[in-house]
C-alpha cells in the first residue's frame, strides 16, 4: 500500500491499483484525475476535511463509491449520499480494511461545539486520527500521520500524542496553518517524539509518498 500526502488533511492511499481518499479538503489542491477510486473516508464535518466540490469531483469520475463518515458529516453533507460510520466499526472495501476509533473532535474552545470525529486505521498499518489526539487502545500502529497545526493544537499535545501511539513511523498532516519556519519547528518537534518510541518520523511535502 503506498499513501500520497495532499496539502493539509488529505491522503490517497492505493492497493492493488485502487484507490481510498481521505478528508478532500478546502485547503487542499483541487483532486482532479482520480480513477479507481473505492471509496472516500471524511473524519468531521469542517470545511478544511471536505467541500461538496471536491466531493462531486471524485464521485463523478467514480460512481457508485461510498462516503463514509460519522453523523455530523451526514447532516451536513445532505446533497451526498453519506454512509455513517461508528467508533468500533470495521469496513471492508476491496482492498481496504476501515477500522474506526475515537468520536469527538479537539475541543478548540468552549465558546465553539465539539463535533463528531472519527480516526481511522487503514489496511491495519495507517493510522490517521482526524482532528483529535485519541489513541486506539491494543494497536500496534506502523504509521501515523499526525496533526502538526491547527487551532486546537499546541505542539507538546502533539508530541504526547505522537509518544503515546508509538507507532514505527510518522509524517505530518493539518499543516496549512503554518508558515514555512512553522512547518519545519513542528516536524522537528514530532520527529524527536517518534524517535522516543524507536520510530522513524518522514517529513511529507504534498504529492509526497510513502511506500507502507
Amino acid at each position: 500500500m503506498r499513501v500520497t500526502k495532499q496539502e493539509h488533511a488529505a491522503l490517497v492511499l492505493e492497493a492493488t491499483g485502487k484507490l481510498l481518499v481521505v478528508d478532500p479538503g478546502s485547503f487542499t489542491t483541487a483532486l482532479v484525475g482520480l480513477d479507481n477510486v473505492v471509496a472516500i473516508v471524511i473524519t468531521h464535518e469542517h470545511a478544511d476535511h471536505w467541500t461538496a466540490e471536491q466531493l462531486s469531483r471524485i464521485i463523478e469520475r467514480n460512481p457508485g463509491i461510498t462516503v463514509y463518515g460519522p453523523s455530523g458529516v451526514a447532516t451536513a453533507a445532505t446533497d451526498f449520499d453519506i454512509t455513517v460510520v461508528n467508533p468500533g466499526d470495521t469496513i471492508e472495501v476491496d482492498p481496504f480494511t476501515l477500522k474506526f476509533f475515537g468520536g469527538q473532535h479537539a475541543i478548540i474552545h468552549d465558546s465553539m461545539p465539539v463535533v463528531d470525529n472519527l480516526g481511522v486505521l487503514i489496511n491495519d498499518t495507517l493510522y490517521y486520527p482526524g482532528d483529535s489526539f485519541f489513541v486506539p487502545e491494543g494497536v500496534e500502529v506502523d504509521t501515523l500521520a499526525a496533526p502538526i497545526g491547527a487551532p486546537w493544537l499546541k505542539i507538546g499535545e502533539a508530541m504526547d500524542f505522537v509518544i503515546a501511539v508509538k507507532p514505527k513511523r510518522a509524517f505530518g498532516v493539518h499543516e496549512m496553518t503554518l508558515s514555512v519556519a512553522g512547518k519545519t519547528m513542528s516536524h522537528g518537534r514530532l520527529k524527536w517524539a517518534t524517535e522516543q518510541g524507536g520510530g522513524e518520523y518522514t517529513p511529507l511535502e504534498p504529492g509526497d509518498s510513502l511506500d507502507l
